[in-house]
């Protein structure tokens, strides 16, 4: 049996496609996720970031890994749907905590989200592994962009640091170079979405979004988590989030202290 909101057709174009989109799954938690978000912004976390060049208008806020220190996050992750979602999407009997993820922008911000994939930044591989990408404001224009199928490409897109634009590690040549989804004709997916819808996509999907040139905010709390056979990985260098003095090694489940089993639930 499935989550009611999870249909098979859901089943089957994630795990072909690795994105589709799941109708209300933070329905009933949209005032939550924005007081969380408030919160977040009025007391940002040690990896916050400002996304803006000197001189670009508007304001491109990210900050993650603070589910532990705002309440009503880590009550949506343990209150809501969302981990016996994940675990049907993924086709996985559990299902932990990777970490989550703040992005705004406020209305007049002219600069795109860049084409990335998350995997590259993390220490995490596996087949199970699944992001929601939420926004708590109606987004068109300015919301997720997906390229369905680029997790099963032969190799990673470049990780690159989206103020500097350089390269996230040194060894250029393992990576494909950042591609140009629109002028390629890549099979971008992205849907208008309601207050509580949710992108749902592997940590291998290429993605991005627009910039907002709207007279509205945009609000968005992603949720990254992790099945059964998603394992530690060493990258070349420090990875985002970083999680120092983890203590992982190559291969290893991530640390259920650290990132918490929250289906089945305990």
């Amino acid at each position: 049996m499935t989550h009611p909101l999870v249909t098979p057709e859901m089943i089957e174009t994630y795990q072909r496609d690795g994105v589709v989109v799941v109708r209300g799954l933070w329905a009933d938690h949209v005032d939550q996720i924005r007081a969380g978000i408030a919160a977040n912004m009025e007391q940002p976390g040690p990896y916050a970031a400002e996304n803006l060049k000197k001189g670009e208008g508007g304001r491109f806020f990210d900050d993650y890994c603070n589910w532990q220190r705002i309440p009503e996050f880590a009550a949506v992750i343990h209150d809501s749907p969302v981990a016996e979602v994940a675990a049907d999407l993924m086709q996985s009997r559990k299902v932990q905590v990777f970490h989550d993820h703040v992005l705004v922008k406020e209305p007049g911000t002219s600069k795109p989200t860049p084409w990335h994939q998350d995997g590259p930044y993390y220490f995490v591989e596996g087949r199970q592994t699944i992001s929601f990408w939420a926004p708590v404001d109606p987004v068109t224009d300015a919301t997720l962009r997906c390229v369905a199928g680029s997790h099963l490409w032969p190799k990673p897109v470049l990780p690159t640091r989206w103020l500097s634009e350089e390269n996230f590690y040194p060894n250029e040549a393992d990576y494909m170079p950042v591609p140009d989804p629109d002028a390629e004709g890549m099979d971008i997916r992205e849907w208008a979405l309601e207050p509580g819808d949710a992108v749902a996509f592997h940590y291998g999907i290429l993605h991005g979004a627009r910039g907002n040139e709207t007279t509205s905010r945009r609000r968005a709390f992603s949720l990254r988590l992790v099945g059964d056979d998603a394992r530690y990985v060493t990258r070349p260098g420090r990875t985002s989030p970083p999680f120092p003095g983890h203590g992982m090694t190559e291969g290893q489940h991530l640390r259920p202290d650290w990132f918490p089993q929250v289906w089945p639930r305990p």
